[in-house]
């Protein structure tokens, strides 16, 4: 195994013309009382838009929709069978999907038909259990709604694949009407009509709409063509439109981004109980997790995960749908806290398998292993695409985790099912179409998609995969992830000011992602960590590190978290951090860290902070001749050789930094060390150890003896240091920790007083 490191590359900073900051001042609709030169900049560098979008795109009341009519014949035809249903009283279903834009997606669809259709009676949905049905149409829920009576089905967000499910509703009598953002087939399956923004050209306004936003272009199509439109406004869905338009991580652009625009504006006025349309259940999720509905991040980081978590928890997401579109405020209160629950255990859950995936991860040798193919029985399939993001975006491989099922019948093949990842530039639909004689089934997403194949396949897939992604890289080497820094400021820059200009670019997604801000120079001074605490008050292993960050050009700190991570993970010197700015009502203006470089210049190692008088006469001038050392252990050889050369007398002067640190506290650095090379399975070498903490080559081995007294077992691969988790012994500690805490001390003494020791 390798240690991965993320690249950072610096975008292009060509400074944007004058021109730009002065449209992006005219065309805001409150303007900003200095310059918007950052919010230009941005989008100058990223080519968001030209000079004559630049209005649509900050203002959304300059843009003008594209009308559902853009989808031609597909739209027609299922806009007059709907009409024909309605007018013969025939029973319609929705098929909905069971993450946020699938829920949204049925949502949409349950109160804009319902407007139509008399709920229950001539209305129902339908949402298949993520954890025994997965994804698309299957045969058993539509038996369910041909019970019921359906004549028509409606998909949102799915369908577009399931020709042979297709074919079996046809065969009990019903027609199907399918939206779908998803992939498309090569042949286009017997349905009535197919509304699938994949259809349109590349850059076309609705090209990247989101299963949700499909389903709300339907509706806009129906009540078009209604003589008689329902009374009630079709913008009182947006609220709903832009939870699943942000949570689902489409492209933003175009209609995408106007439709989440307003939908923000709607979102919003569900907390002070105003608007048209009020949505208890909404404004309940806002409650709980602290959020005010007027940012992008409030769905991202708050409505988005509790809907998601309630399948990944409990498999059956439909009381998604009531939480959404209910008027019982008591009724929404009990789901919301469901969903809450659901959440909270989903992260504890995440957090497990994350660390069970990279101890496996460290059996593996990265350098020739591009794409990852992990299985376990013990993993619940419905973390394992959230995991897998995580090791994708960390160690820049598609990865494919997998859960294996338990044995079944002799004549049934025992199945592997699970979720994938990929980086930018691999497409996994591809992937997989590819390998598709190993597979049960598959779909998805360039970047991500399920699947489901015979666990005697697993090595197979595994071995095809990496084959076809090193084919795919073309001789590059192995794929590093890539971290792109979009500004570079400082802490004084952090607050109101620069927020407000970053504002002007949301809602970010992807091709337009929330600024990386490069900060150099900086350190972090308070931290301390805690872990999670559920709805009912226990205690999740799930932990958050709170922080302080500082750099030359402020007077006081600047708040940040880091979330999944320890206060003992933070460098103790200075380094370049990269954050994102955000904001709420209730932390106020903060960061969030991304991540971290600590610069060399100031480490803690031995000899960071130390000075050589290199002189014939040493003692001629106390102030004179000092020079720098390297901070490696290994320079110290070349020193000796010039001294023996020319007879000189040689003196080491040790600056305070060094003994910034007791030995307890050098002890407590290192074991926080070794607790964040366990849980991540990273390598390092001892010189990167000795870099970080004043330590010599004999005290680090005496530490490393403490540790494993501790529970830490040390593994050498060539030069390379790993600790994973072992057995402590008590008895033996003690002991071990008072003789590294003594070497630690002696060697202390003597860089404060020892310094006269060659010549």
């Amino acid at each position: 195994m390798v240690e991965v490191v993320p690249n950072w590359s610096q975008v292009d900073r060509e400074v944007c013309p004058d021109s730009w900051v002065e449209a992006v001042q005219q065309a805001l609709a409150y303007p900003l009382p200095h310059p918007p030169k950052q919010a230009a900049q941005l989008i100058w560098q990223r080519r968001l838009c030209t000079l004559e979008q630049l209005p649509g795109f900050l203002n959304p009341e300059a843009y003008r929709p594209t009308p559902a009519r853009a989808f031609g014949a597909e739209m027609a035809t299922a806009v007059d069978r709907l009409l024909t249903a309605h007018r013969r009283c025939e029973k319609v279903a929705i098929w909905g999907d069971f993450d946020a834009d699938g829920v949204t997606s049925t949502a949409v669809l349950w109160d804009g038909l319902g407007a139509l259709f008399n709920q229950h009676e001539f209305l129902t949905y339908y949402i298949p259990n993520r954890i025994t049905e997965s994804h698309g149409l299957s045969q058993s829920g539509l038996d369910v709604l041909h019970d019921w009576g359906a004549k028509v089905v409606v998909t949102c967000d799915t369908g577009s694949t399931n020709a042979a499910e297709i074919d079996y509703a046809h065969r009990l009598g019903m027609e199907v009407i399918v939206t779908d953002h998803h992939t498309l087939p090569e042949e286009r399956p017997a349905v009535v009509a197919l509304i699938n923004p994949r259809s349109l050209p590349l850059h076309h306004p609705l090209a990247t709409l989101s299963g949700v936003a499909v389903a709300y272009k339907l509706l806009e199509g129906l009540y078009t063509a209604l003589e008689s439109p329902p009374t009630q406004s079709l913008e009182t869905l947006l609220d709903l439109v832009a939870i699943g338009l942000i949570a689902d991580l489409v492209e933003l652009q175009g209609d995408c981004r106007y439709l989440a625009q307003i939908g923000l504006r709607h979102l919003q006025t569900h907390l002070q109980n105003q608007g048209p349309s009020r949505r208890p259940g909404v404004a309940e999720l806002l409650n709980l997790c602290k959020r005010t509905g007027d940012r992008p991040t409030d769905i991202s980081f708050g409505i988005g995960p509790r809907i998601n978590a309630v399948s990944r928890i409990h498999g059956d997401a439909s009381f998604c749908v009531e939480l959404l579109t209910s008027q019982d405020p008591e009724r929404c209160r009990a789901l919301a806290h469901e969903a809450e629950l659901a959440n909270t255990r989903r992260k504890a859950l995440q957090q497990d398998v994350y660390q069970q995936v990279m101890a496996q991860v460290a059996q593996i040798d990265l350098a020739t292993t591009q794409c990852l193919v992990l299985a376990s029985e013990q993993w619940p399939a419905g973390i394992l695409g959230l995991v897998a993001g995580q090791v994708s975006q960390e160690l820049g491989r598609p990865t494919v985790l997998l859960r294996l099922d338990p044995p079944r019948s002799e004549e049934q093949p025992r199945l592997a099912r699970g979720s994938a990842r990929s980086v930018q530039g691999l497409d996994l639909y591809e992937l997989f179409k590819a390998q598709a004689d190993l597979l049960s089934g598959f779909g998805g997403h360039p970047l991500a998609a399920g699947l489901t194949l015979p666990v005697d396949n697993v090595p197979m897939l595994r071995a095809a995969l990496n084959r076809a992604v090193r084919e795919a890289l073309g001789g590059k080497g192995a794929l590093q992830p890539d971290l792109t820094l979009d500004l570079t400021v400082t802490v004084t820059e952090l607050g109101q000011s620069l927020f407000r200009e970053l504002k002007l670019l949301e809602p970010y997604g992807m091709g337009n992602p929330v600024p990386r801000l490069l900060i150099r120079n900086a350190w972090f001074e308070r931290g301390f960590h805690r872990n999670l605490r559920d709805r009912t008050g226990r205690t999740v292993k799930f932990i958050k590190t709170e922080f302080e960050l500082w750099d030359d050009t402020t007077q006081a700190g600047f708040p940040g978290e880091w979330w999944g991570h320890y206060k003992d993970e933070l460098p103790q010197g200075r380094c370049d951090v990269v954050v994102e700015l955000d904001h709420n009502r209730y932390q106020g203006y903060h960061v969030k860290l991304v991540d971290l470089h600590p610069l060399a210049s100031d480490t803690a190692s031995p000899l960071a902070n130390v000075a050589l008088r290199f002189d014939p006469d040493v003692g001629k001038s106390s102030g004179e001749g000092l020079k720098p050392l390297s901070a490696h252990w290994d320079t110290w050889s070349t020193w000796q050789q010039q001294i023996e050369q020319t007879g000189w007398t040689a003196e080491l002067a040790y600056g305070a930094k060094t003994l910034d640190l007791s030995p307890a506290g050098v002890w407590q650095q290192l074991v926080g060390i070794a607790k964040y090379l366990s849980r991540t399975q990273t390598c390092v070498t001892e010189i990167q150890i000795m870099e970080r903490l004043p330590l010599t080559p004999v005290s680090l081995k005496i530490g490393l003896e403490a540790l494993e007294q501790a529970g830490f077992a040390a593994e050498y691969r060539e030069e390379f240091l790993y600790l994973k988790s072992g057995n402590a012994c008590p008895e033996k500690y003690t002991a071990a920790l008072i003789r590294f805490l003594d070497v630690v001390q002696e060697e202390q003494f003597r860089h404060r007083y020892s310094h006269r020791s060659m010549g």
